[in-house]
């Protein structure tokens, strides 16, 4: 399983929906479950970003057929980042 850093931007429509019901964020991580996508942090921010998420997935695949699925639905917008603990950069590098 690999981690995930999840930049996200509402649209005007994600927005309404979040001020309407505002459980809808963690209606949507368990979809992701049903994706294989595990949300182990979510964080509401300030700046450029309204979201960001970090989360555990099998591989790239998986994480590029959950952000088609969510970007379709046209209330957000996604960066992903894979991210790779440092303690393990550290162990490829000797």
């Amino acid at each position: 399983m690999g981690y995930y850093i999840i930049l996200t931007n509402l649209t005007d429509e994600g927005r309404k929906t979040i001020k309407e019901n505002p459980a809808r964020l963690f209606e949507v991580n368990k979809e992701l479950e049903a994706m294989g996508v595990k949300v182990k942090q979510q964080f509401a921010v300030l700046g450029p970003y309204d979201f960001v998420n970090i989360i555990e997935a099998p591989d790239n695949e998986t994480v590029m057929k959950m952000s088609v699925a969510l970007g379709a639905r046209g209330s957000l917008h996604l960066l992903s980042l894979p991210a790779v603990p440092v303690e393990n950069l550290l162990m490829a590098m000797k």
